[in-house]
């Protein structure tokens, strides 16, 4: 397999936050007024103590880890290909401890990371809350230097954009720089061969951020998102509200496209109820059953979703079939839902 892998063929473009960890009581959420199944960002005034009270409260049961969705998914792909640098990733980090740590370890993990530096501000960070036996998770995320990311940056490394055929993006960029993922976008969309790949994120994404999301989706591809983003959307678009999951999937499958030669495929997961993917504008639907993991077995399922779609863009890459496809990203998210963040085991036995 390695032999047929291009360093750079896969381009990824997020927020690179350093994950803070830790598994939480019902009480910590409400003192922080986190919901357990949810992202936000963080708040100054209502999450300036958070990281903070976590470390105090958690101590040595912490975990740190290289993460930010989009990051997160490019240390997966690379995992799964198992040749060190086909994934490239940017964002912005500091100058600082942090932004070393997470350097390193993206290193580590095979990721080509490009990122731009801002000396002024603190590496971005993320809380991640673990409760309900790591069913659930509440990630809050202070962005910092990651929310300051420019697209003169992304022009300075634009070769390595010229050189990649698979892009993936999270939502949550859009809230620091939406002109880079349209430059992105607009590249991809005008060379056949290439592929732009997003994903919803998180329910506020739809809620707040609807100008720049739309503006984004008649580029995608491949759009990924969870039940719960897949619902916010159909809200944000007024669309009934009893559709079922795979309603939603077919209408989002239909709007706008600018390059209506490559179609588009929509991929909802719905945690250990079955994934849904929906392409050629509603008329090739498709659904999978996940991998059931004992529930004694499961540690902790932060990652998950970002672990599916590393695992789906690693075979995207290799031209599988979707079936493929979306048996990779089950696989990966089994096996990240068995450690610790997201993390992976050494080897990867995936066999497709």
């Amino acid at each position: 397999m390695a032999a047929q892998l291009r360093e750079g063929a896969i381009f990824g473009l997020g927020n690179p936050l350093l994950d803070i960890s830790a598994d939480v009581d019902s009480d910590f959420l409400a003192k922080w007024s986190l919901e357990a199944n949810s992202a936000c960002l963080a708040d100054p005034e209502k999450h300036g103590g958070l990281y903070d009270d976590m470390v105090a409260k958690y101590g040595e049961s912490v975990l740190y880890t290289a993460g930010g969705a989009t990051q997160n998914s490019m240390r997966i792909a690379q995992w799964m290909l198992g040749k060190p640098k086909i994934c490239s990733f940017t964002g912005c980090i500091g100058s600082d401890s942090f932004g070393d740590v997470m350097s390193n370890k993206a290193k580590q993990d095979g990721v080509n990371v490009m990122y731009m530096v801002n000396k002024d501000e603190k590496t971005g960070t993320c809380a991640v809350c673990i409760s309900d036996g790591g069913n659930k998770r509440s990630l809050c995320a202070y962005l910092g230097a990651a929310n300051t990311f420019k697209i003169s940056h992304l022009k300075e490394i634009w070769s390595a954009v010229e050189q990649a055929e698979l892009f993936y993006v999270s939502g949550f960029h859009l809230t620091v720089s939406p002109d880079s993922i349209l430059a992105i976008a607009e590249h991809s969309e005008q060379n056949a061969n290439k592929t732009f790949c997003f994903n919803l994120s998180a329910p506020f994404i739809s809620q707040l951020f609807s100008k720049h999301l739309l503006s984004v989706l008649p580029y995608v591809d491949i759009l990924f998102g969870n039940e719960t983003e897949a619902a916010a959307f159909a809200a944000m678009k007024q669309w009934p509200d009893n559709l079922s999951v795979l309603q939603i999937a077919i209408l989002i499958s239909k709007l706008e496209k600018k390059n209506n030669s490559k179609g588009r495929i929509v991929v909802i997961t719905q945690g250990a109820d079955n994934i849904v993917v929906v392409k050629n504008n509603g008329a090739d639907i498709k659904q999978y059953v996940p991998t059931k993991v004992e529930q004694t077995k499961i540690v902790d399922t932060n990652g998950a979703g970002d672990a599916f779609v590393g695992g789906f863009l690693s075979q995207f890459l290799l031209h599988k079939t979707l079936d493929v496809c979306v048996a990779a990203g089950t696989y990966a998210a089994t096996e990240v839902i068995q450690l610790s963040g997201c993390t992976f085991p050494a080897e990867n036995n995936f066999n497709s």
